[in-house]
């Protein structure tokens, strides 16, 4: 088998890969849920890849996240519940309908700040035609102003979406110091649940933490994601300057002590 442009062949390499007795055992042992965390990691990819202005490795990995849509599809179709096909005719009608400005002209010209409004209203059209579909068992029994705000964001980014769904009918701190105070509580609780050694309780007070600190971050108007990506990144850079330093010594990271380490760090901070 050949690359290609055409993305029948990408589909065709799928289906091999999926093909019992000849396929590759591992992408057979996979399903939705497995795949799951790679369609994550893709996405991010792509995003890193635009970050660093890399135009051929965004290349790269566009065609990766492609593989995953093209992966999800091929194991839907195994269970005759939909193809590659029909991922592309649904999204085709989608954007058809929701730029009927471009498409149909029924809205005339729009301007770009009427855009969004007409976008809105049809997806809150789409949304109820949806329910509307669904058997009477599968309707929510409680319809809440948080229930729009869509499950399969990153924990970061739906904290956020949750914190601006619940401002909105006045649920929310008026200043960013009360946030702050709510931090240092939710500090206070985690230092408890260490001294109960409760590991459970732990994991729950510091989750409380995180979604307090994109409160904060909410406030300050800083986008909590990208706040930890940049944090991320100086932490790569610090951390390179004490293995660079070590390594300039003879010694590697193993030899050294934390001690040395943090003071590699702190002189780390003064260069990055």
């Amino acid at each position: 088998m050949t690359p290609s442009r055409d993305i029948s062949r990408l589909i065709e390499i799928m289906a091999a890969l999926r093909t019992p007795v000849t396929g590759c055992p591992w992408d057979l042992e996979q399903d939705f849920s497995t795949i799951a965390p790679y369609t994550i990691e893709e996405a991010y990819e792509v995003v890193d890849a635009i970050d660093r202005g890399d135009l051929d490795d965004l290349r790269e990995e566009l065609g990766d996240l492609l593989l995953q849509v093209v992966f999800h599809a091929r194991m839907a179709e195994e269970q005759n519940a939909f193809a590659f096909g029909d991922v592309v005719e649904a999204i085709t009608r989608k954007m058809i309908r929701r730029h009927p400005h471009v498409f149909a002209d029924k809205e005339g010209n729009l301007a770009s700040s009427h855009v969004k409004e007409v976008w809105d209203r049809i997806k809150a059209e789409e949304k109820a035609e949806r329910a509307a579909r669904r058997p009477p068992e599968a309707a929510p029994k409680h319809k809440s102003l948080l229930s729009g705000v869509k499950a399969g964001q990153p924990a970061l980014t739906r904290a956020m979406e949750l914190q601006r769904k619940a401002s909105t009918v006045g649920f929310d701190w008026n200043d960013p110091r009360a946030v702050l105070q709510k931090i240092r509580e939710e500090a206070d609780e985690i230092e408890a649940a260490l001294d109960r050694n409760d590991k459970q309780e732990i994991a729950e007070e510091t989750g409380d933490l995180m979604f307090a600190l994109v409160n904060l971050a909410r406030h300050v108007d800083a986008d909590p994601e990208a706040a930890l990506r940049a944090t991320n990144a100086k932490f790569e850079r610090r951390f390179a300057y004490i293995e660079r330093a070590l390594e300039a010594q003879g010694r590697t990271l193993e030899q050294a002590s934390l001690a040395e380490m943090d003071a590699l760090w702190n002189a780390a901070k003064t260069e990055a």
